[in-house]
C-alpha cells in the first residue's frame, strides 16, 4: 500500500502526462498490471434565454459511466452540450460495497460533475434535475429540478436537442415481490451504501441493549443478502470482514449471534463467472461461515421475516432477519418505459438500440449502459442480400473466393459469424462450405449458403450490465460524433448488403477486459481475457491496482488509496454518521 501512495505523489506532480499506475505483487505469485487514466462535466424552454448557436445541440441524460465517458471524449468545440442528471456527481459504483462498511468513504469515490466538465476546452452546461419525459417528435425533453421547492424560481423546464444521449442507468428490479420496496435495502447509489452502513451499526447497537433475549439478538444480527451476483457476493464479503475484523472487537458480547446469509435463486453464486471462480467463492464462504442458500426464491418480505420457497422441495420457509439487502438485477426507469411506448418498443423489457447505439425507431436518439441493450441483427434476416452481394457474376452459386471477398464485412457487421467460426474451429472459409458428410464444396447455391450459416445466430449474446460496457459505449459514441462529417463523406463501416455504399461508422464492439469478485480476507477472484482465471491474495492486489487506476481523477485516486491504507492501519470506523 505504501507503494500506491508513492506512485500517486509522483504522478500527481506530472499531471500533464498520461497517467500510468503499476503494481507488482508476490504474495501468492507474481502479477503485474498497468492502466492508463486520462483525467479530465410554469415551464421554461431553456433555449429561449440562450444565444443563437449554429452548433448541433447534444443533450446528455445521466452522469454515470456511459454519460461521463461520453463527455470526457466528445469534441465539445463542435457541439452545444447540455447535461441533465439528478446527481451532480459521478460515482465509482464498483466500490459501493466497500462504502457500506467504511472500507472506503463515500466522498472518496465521487467526483463532482462540474469538476469534470470544467476541465474540457469548451463549455458544457449542467443542470441538476430529473428527466420526466422524452418527446421524440418535437425533439424535446421535459425535466424537473429536485432542489428544495422553497427556493425561488420554477422547477420545471424543457430542453431541445438535435441529438439525445440517454445514459440514465437502471433502477432496482424487485420482480414485483411484495414487501421488497418497503423493507429492503438496495445498493445502486451512494446514498444506498450510506444507509446500509448506518443500519449495520443500528443492528449491533440494538443487540447489546439489556433485556433482549438470545433469539432477539440473533434476529437483529442476521444479515440477509438476496442475490448471489457480483454485487451481492462482494457486499457479503465486505460485511463479513467488517464484522469479524472490527465490530466483534467493540461488541464482544454479541459476536456469537452474528449470521450472514446469501440467498440465490440459481444453483450457484457468481453464475456469470467461470465455474472455477463460482466454486472457489462457495468454498471460501463456507470456510468463513457465510451461509449460501441456493435454489431458493424469495416470495415476500415483511417487517421481520423473509418468506422464501425452496425450489427442490417446494417447501416455504420463514426466515427472521435484522437487515435485508436486495441485489437481484436491474429494471427500466418509468420515463424510459414511456419513451419505449412512443417509439414502438412497448413489448420489450429494455430499450433496444442498433449496433451503432441508435435507439430503434428514433434516428437521433442514442442510449448507453444499463438502460438499453444492443439488438444485434441476425445473419439469417439478411442472408439473401448477403448472397446476392457476394455473387458477383450472378451465377446463382457462390464460390469460396466470392465468399472470402465479403467475409471481412460480414464479420464486422455480424460479429456472431466470427464467434461461430472460432467455436467450431473452422480455420478456413471452405470448412464452412462442407456438406453434411464433411466433403468440401467449391460452390454453394442459396439453400446451401443458408444451411452453412443456419446456426451462426446461436452465438449471439446480450452485453452484461456492467460499468465497463457503459464506459466503452460512451467512448465509442463520442468518437462517432467527433468524426461525423469525415465519415459521412468517407464511410469507415462495413458495406450495406441491402443497398449500395457502406455504413458511415464501424458498429460498436465490446472488448471484455475481465471482471473481479472480491471475496474478503484480502482474497479475490478474477476472470481475465484469454480464459485466464486468477484467485487468491495476489488477485486482491491486482484488484487494488486496477480499481485505483480506473478512478476518474487523481483526487479520487488519492482518496481511495488513502482509505485503503487507513483501514489497514486503524481499521474501519463504526460511527453512525
Amino acid at each position: 500500500m505504501r507503494g500506491f501512495t508513492c506512485l500517486s505523489k509522483v504522478f500527481h506532480s506530472h499531471s500533464s502526462y498520461s497517467k500510468l499506475l503499476v503494481l507488482c505483487s508476490v504474495s501468492t505469485g507474481g502479477l503485474l498490471v498497468y492502466a492508463e487514466s486520462n483525467v479530465e462535466s410554469g415551464k421554461q424552454v431553456v433555449e429561449q434565454n440562450q444565444p443563437e448557436s449554429k452548433k448541433k445541440r447534444v443533450v446528455v441524460l445521466g452522469t454515470g459511466w456511459g454519460g461521463t465517458s461520453f463527455l470526457k471524449d466528445l469534441d465539445i468545440s463542435s457541439y452545444d452540450v447540455q447535461v441533465v442528471s439528478p446527481r451532480n456527481y459521478f460515482a465509482f459504483t464498483p466500490l459501493l460495497p466497500s462504502v457500506t462498511c467504511g472500507t472506503v468513504e463515500a466522498r472518496s469515490i465521487v467526483e463532482p460533475v462540474r469538476n469534470i466538465i470544467k476541465k474540457r476546452s469548451g463549455e458544457i452546461q449542467f443542470w441538476e434535475a430529473e428527466c420526466l419525459k422524452i418527446d421524440p417528435e418535437n425533439h424535446t425533453v421535459s425535466c424537473r429540478s429536485g432542489i428544495n421547492d422553497n427556493l425561488a424560481g420554477h422547477n420545471d423546464f424543457s430542453l431541445q436537442y438535435d441529438y439525445l444521449v440517454v445514459a440514465v442507468g437502471a433502477q432496482v428490479n424487485t420482480f414485483n415481490t411484495p414487501g421488497v420496496m418497503e423493507h429492503c435495502h438496495f445498493l445502486k447509489e451512494v446514498e444506498d451504501a450510506q444507509r446500509i452502513r448506518r443500519t449495520v451499526i443500528d443492528c449491533f447497537e440494538k443487540s447489546v441493549i439489556p433485556g433482549l433475549s438470545e433469539e432477539e439478538r440473533r434476529t437483529n444480527l442476521h444479515f440477509v443478502i438476496v442475490g448471489g451476483g457480483p454485487t451481492g457476493v462482494e457486499f457479503a464479503a465486505e460485511l463479513h470482514d467488517y464484522v469479524y475484523e472490527d465490530l466483534v472487537k467493540i461488541y464482544p458480547s454479541v459476536k456469537d449471534f452474528v449470521k450472514i446469509t446469501v440467498i440465490q435463486s440459481g444453483d450457484h453464486i457468481l453464475n456469470t463467472f467461470d465455474e472455477r471462480i463460482s466454486s472457489f467463492a462457495e468454498q471460501k464462504f463456507q470456510r468463513d461461515g457465510i451461509e449460501v442458500s441456493t435454489g431458493c426464491r424469495v416470495t415476500s418480505v415483511s417487517d421481520h421475516f423473509i418468506n422464501m420457497k425452496i425450489k427442490s422441495t417446494g417447501k416455504h420457509v420463514e426466515v427472521p432477519y435484522g437487515m435485508v439487502v436486495w441485489s437481484t438485477g436491474v429494471g427500466t426507469r418509468p420515463f424510459v418505459k414511456d419513451f419505449m411506448e412512443q417509439v414502438g418498443q412497448e413489448k420489450r423489457r429494455i430499450l433496444a438500440t442498433d449496433e451503432w447505439l441508435r435507439v430503434k425507431g428514433c434516428s437521433n436518439v442514442y442510449a448507453l449502459g444499463d438502460c438499453a441493450s444492443v439488438d444485434q441483427r441476425k445473419v439469417m434476416e439478411d442472408i439473401s442480400a448477403i448472397f446476392k452481394a457476394a455473387d458477383k457474376d450472378d451465377s446463382g452459386t457462390l464460390s469460396v473466393e466470392e465468399f472470402r471477398d465479403v467475409l471481412e464485412d460480414i464479420i464486422i457487421r455480424y460479429p456472431q459469424v466470427d464467434l461461430y467460426l472460432k467455436n467450431k474451429h473452422l480455420l478456413e472459409v471452405k470448412d464452412l462450405f462442407r456438406d453434411s458428410e464433411g466433403n468440401e464444396r467449391e460452390e454453394v447455391d442459396i439453400e446451401g449458403f443458408k444451411l452453412a450459416l443456419s446456426h451462426v445466430d446461436s452465438q449471439m449474446k446480450s452485453l452484461p450490465a456492467t460499468a465497463q460496457v457503459a464506459a466503452q459505449q460512451g467512448t465509442y459514441l463520442a468518437r462517432c460524433l467527433n468524426r461525423w462529417d469525415q465519415c459521412k463523406s468517407n464511410p469507415e463501416g462495413p458495406r450495406r448488403f441491402k443497398s449500395s455504399g457502406r455504413h458511415e461508422f464501424l458498429p460498436f464492439e465490446y472488448r471484455h477486459l475481465g471482471q473481479f469478485a472480491p471475496l474478503g480476507g484480502d482474497q479475490a477472484a478474477a476472470e481475465l481475457p484469454g480464459d485466464w482465471v486468477s484467485m487468491g491474495h495476489s488477485t486482491q492486489w491486482l484488484w487494488y491496482s486496477v480499481y485505483a487506476s480506473k478512478q476518474v481523477s487523481w483526487r479520487t485516486r488519492y482518496l481511495v488509496v488513502g482509505d485503503w491504507v487507513r483501514r489497514y492501519i486503524f481499521g474501519r470506523d463504526s460511527s453512525r454518521i
